[in-house]
């Protein structure tokens, strides 16, 4: 058995996610986002054999689901993030655990996969400077020095044991991930008591016809003033 990488010394199958640094980093983290209005249908399509070498990327998300079920961290869902044929982030329903409703499977590999990436934007004990990422002076308008956080998780593939909700969808859109593949649809979801497909539904409505009631435009000019922050500062890091 070999050993990972993390300060525990734990066996080749640890995620990240349970090291201090990653712990404090999930802890910190906000990853809430406007979940998207594309739609995934809620009818099962024709079952998707995988070829051996990613049918074990399933299994290891599955596998991290049961695990979730099993200790009470949250719902049945797991996935894997994969990259040239590699594992480098793992993830897991752990809203029980957590008590943070946004710590779904997918998110959490997310963050499992940068925090393994950009091992420099870690969470520190110190925190509190005002930044999780090692900026670095440029001149206005030059190119980022630092080009991998732009590319965030691109040429990346997730494997999720279930359909992505519309929050962890955004999420995945957000990190640029190249490719999806889920096992459960939508309606399989559902028929165990996680209805996801009705958050496409209402996402499709107008603001004023969702389910949660949404005032649009309050205070608009109060808040355009961070966003005239971001367009006036010269080196900033766009993303």
């Amino acid at each position: 058995m070999t050993s990972c990488s993390c300060e525990a010394g734990h066996d080749a199958g640890c995620s990240a996610l349970d090291t201090p640094n990653r712990r404090l980093f999930l802890a910190s983290a906000v990853a809430a986002g406007v979940a998207t209005t594309a739609g995934l249908s809620t009818s099962p399509a024709a079952a998707v054999v995988a070829a051996p070498d990613k049918r074990k990327f399933m299994e290891e998300a599955t596998r991290l689901a049961i695990e979730s079920v099993e200790k009470g961290w949250g719902g049945p869902f797991g996935a894997v993030i994969v990259k040239d044929g590699e594992i480098i982030g793992r993830g897991q329903n752990r809203v029980l655990l957590t008590g943070i409703p946004v710590f779904h499977a997918e998110v959490t590999a997310i963050m499992d996969a940068s925090a393994r990436l950009n091992p420099k934007a870690l969470l520190g004990s110190e925190y509190g400077a005002g930044t999780i990422l090692e900026m670095i002076a440029r001149e206005p308008g030059s190119p980022d020095p630092v080009p991998e956080r732009a590319r965030m998780l691109k040429g990346c593939e997730i494997y999720i044991n279930g359909a992505p909700c519309p929050m962890c969808m955004s999420a995945i859109y957000w990190s640029r991930i190249d490719h999806v593949y889920f096992a459960a649809s939508l309606k399989d979801t559902s028929a165990i008591g996680f209805d996801d497909a009705f958050q496409y539904e209402d996402f499709a409505k107008p603001w004023g016809e969702r389910r949660i009631a949404v005032t649009e435009n309050f205070e608009r000019e109060v808040g355009l003033k961070a966003y005239k922050a971001w367009t006036d500062k010269q080196d900033r890091h766009p993303y």
